[in-house]
């Protein structure tokens, strides 16, 4: 059976290292950065990520910090996507993923709260004038609702807008349950729109766009394959049965379990509509720190959320 995950650590986990990958970890109190960089095409091959940056930053709270721990963990974002992003012209930022169905809205959910001022730069005066960087955002729906690929509508406004940089945010799916809703995934490599449902599209990237592609993802879902398999895994070592002799006929069971006429299914938190609200603003946050760095997080909150 296939285990797939979006997030590069866990690929890397899941595979031998080959060569061509290097990894650091770091930790800040409950904060933990793992840095992943795919440097050689069969590195790419081995764990099915494109070459490129892969950032990680993981809280078991992320979503239910206290105030402290929230600050840090915001300016760590910001951080690392400043790192990543031009530092002058306009950034597009692209909120991807289906707004009607609540695992996977966090693109659009983090353009609504994004400080948007690409217009507001010719109208407003005084200090503030000079302390704006041009931002617009786009929360573009899925082909199913629009009937046009994405990769196609955010290439369109990509030429008419000219920004230095793309940023697209997504829901994506992870390999182990613990990792919903407290693990941010920064790339340099672009995004793959509907990757966290595993339905994938044209691929947002420097080579389609022609600027570079900036992916920021949290996992909303994991597959209910991989569950099923865990808990067959520990009822078989809880038996003394040698898991690696009956892998075949598990992954059968696992199969014909999960895929009942129904297909490929994905499991999310029963308050998920709670958590992508608090993970939107929180990744809204440190992008609009990350993007207006002439502005403190104090007067970015109140511009963007009427208040901290």
């Amino acid at each position: 059976m296939q285990i797939r995950t979006d997030l590069a650590m866990e690929s890397q986990a899941l595979s031998p290292s080959p060569s061509g990958v290097t990894s650091r970890r770091t930790t800040r109190g409950n904060l933990e950065e793992i840095d992943v960089k795919v440097e050689s095409d069969e590195a790419a091959k081995a764990l099915e990520k494109d070459k490129g940056a892969y950032i990680t930053l993981y809280h078991p709270l992320l979503s239910h910090a206290d105030a402290e721990e929230r600050k840090e963990i915001i300016e760590s974002l910001a951080r690392v996507v400043r790192e990543l992003t031009p530092k002058g012209g306009d950034i597009l930022v692209v909120g991807l993923g289906n707004r009607h169905m609540t695992a996977d809205s966090l693109g659009s959910r983090v353009v609504e709260d994004l400080l948007i001022t690409r217009h507001m730069k010719d109208m407003t005066e005084g200090e503030l004038k000079n302390r704006l960087r041009g931002v617009c955002g786009v929360a573009p729906g899925v082909l199913g609702v629009t009937g046009m690929e994405t990769a196609e509508m955010i290439k369109g406004i990509t030429e008419h807008v000219h920004p230095a940089a793309v940023i697209a945010i997504d829901a994506l799916a992870a390999r182990e349950s613990s990792r919903i809703g407290t693990t941010i995934q920064v790339t340099d490599t672009g995004i793959r729109p509907g990757s966290g449902v595993g339905n994938h599209r044209a691929g947002l990237n420097r080579d389609s766009l022609g600027v570079p592609v900036i992916a920021v993802g949290v996992p909303m879902v994991v597959y209910a394959a991989v569950i099923a398999r865990d808990a067959l895994s520990l009822l078989l070592r809880d038996m003394d049965v040698n898991e690696d002799e009956h892998q075949q006929a598990m992954d059968g069971m696992v199969e014909q379990i999960t895929r009942q006429g129904l297909g490929e299914l994905v499991v999310t938190p029963r308050e998920v509509d709670e958590l992508v609200g608090r993970v939107a603003r929180l990744i809204a946050d440190g992008l609009n720190l990350a993007l207006q760095p002439g502005l403190s997080l104090e007067e970015i909150q109140y511009l963007s959320h009427d208040g901290p």
